[in-house]
């Protein structure tokens, strides 16, 4: 009994050395708008004036209007219509002795109940997995520090689960990474807390095999087409991680100059593995992408989801053969309206030839090889005429 008289006698002594004076309400938690009244006081063994006594919010001295004497030892401050914390690990309030040395200090946590998460999207790469993201109340997210728990359970029967690995596709995001049943829709929320309470988003229902996405295609190359200046071939592989099931696939292609920032997208590639670029800048860099949306799996009836794009793929077209700065010979009539037919003609083959289509895709390549030997056969013999004239 002595020793426990002792220890007691003790811990008072210890807590007068190292807390010269207790704020009261410690670490508070409050609402925005409310006001605060906070209380200083010191040990009296010490013989501190508690006229010497101040405050500061952080790191700034309060006015001494705000100050109120309680009695010998204990000194008041009122804080009105507070504003939210400047910090989501809160406000530091702190008393000070007449040498400015920091006598004691309490958090004050500004804030508000948190909002409802909303807009829960959900994804399953290659059906192995599910990732769910959401979006944040915003006013209650900015002040306080607001935790968030993913829960999911099977529709019908099973318990409530809850996800364990959070921040993996960004700070509001969660990954389950197995033990999901297929041919069974799930229901899934978030739910948000911190110190002023809590709340729930809405519960979102779904089945894995609507939200599938896979891996980007691989083993994109990208080619010339012998030496037609203006398209590039694109070759591609399906997939492998969704080999062994019943799906559909579509594509899509980007590509865009070297120089630019600006992608041009190819949305008709359908569930080729293979396309054709045209209409293309002779003797150019082109970076080409592909990405993939698998749909149907298992006779789903929804969308699917794309994948992220392929690494971007680089190769140039030919570099243009015509000989620039001769003049074009007057030619008769016949010769003219002929040139302007085959220049209709062209125009409408590159125009259905454009993307992926293989609408008179050989059609349009004789034309063009035709194109290209026509005017080097026309240009040679100027080029020599030129230099006999010089």
């Amino acid at each position: 009994m002595i020793g426990l008289l002792l220890l007691w006698i003790c811990t008072l002594i210890v807590n007068s050395l190292t807390h010269p004076a207790v704020i009261i309400p410690q670490d508070p938690t409050i609402t925005i708008g409310t006001s605060l009244t906070a209380s200083c006081s010191v040990d009296p063994d010490l013989n501190l004036k508690v006229e010497d006594l101040s405050w500061t919010l952080n790191g700034r001295r309060l006015p001494a209007e705000l100050y109120k004497i309680l009695n010998n030892t204990s000194l008041s401050v009122v804080l009105n219509n507070l504003n939210g914390s400047k910090q989501q690990s809160g406000d530091n309030l702190v008393c000070h002795g007449k040498d400015g040395r920091i006598l004691a200090g309490s958090c004050l946590y500004v804030g508000l109940p948190p909002e409802k998460p909303t807009n829960i999207t959900c994804w399953s790469k290659n059906m192995k997995d599910l990732t769910c993201k959401w979006l944040p109340g915003s006013e209650g997210e900015t002040y306080l520090h607001t935790n968030y728990t993913l829960k999911y359970k099977l529709r019908w029967y099973g318990r409530d689960n809850t996800c364990l690995e959070y921040h993996t596709m960004g700070p509001y995001s969660c990954h389950i990474p197995k033990d999901l049943a297929l041919f069974t829709p799930y229901e899934i929320w978030v739910e948000a807390s911190n110190r002023l309470g809590s709340t729930t988003s809405d519960i979102i229902t779904l089945d894995i095999l609507d939200v599938v996405t896979t891996d980007p295609p691989s083993d994109v190359h990208v080619s010339r087409v012998g030496d037609l200046e203006d398209q590039l071939s694109v070759r591609w592989s399906s997939p492998p991680a969704l080999k062994d099931f019943l799906f559909q696939d579509k594509y899509q292609i980007r590509y865009r100059v070297e120089d630019s920032t600006e992608w041009k997208v190819v949305d008709d590639v359908g569930n080729q593995t293979s396309c054709r670029l045209a209409g293309l800048q002779p003797g150019t860099v082109y970076f080409v992408q592909v990405r993939c949306n698998p749909f149907g799996i298992y006779g789903s009836k929804k969308a699917g989801i794309w994948s992220d794009w392929s690494n971007p793929t680089a190769a140039s077209t030919p570099r243009s053969e015509r000989i620039t700065g001769v003049c074009e010979p007057k030619s008769g009539e016949q010769n003219s309206t002929l040139r302007r037919e085959l220049k209709q003609f062209f125009g409408w083959v590159k125009k259905h030839a454009y993307g992926c289509s293989n609408l008179s895709i050989k059609l349009y390549d004789q034309w063009r090889v035709w194109l290209q030997k026509s005017h080097k056969t026309r240009n040679q013999p100027r080029k020599r005429t030129q230099k006999r004239r010089s």
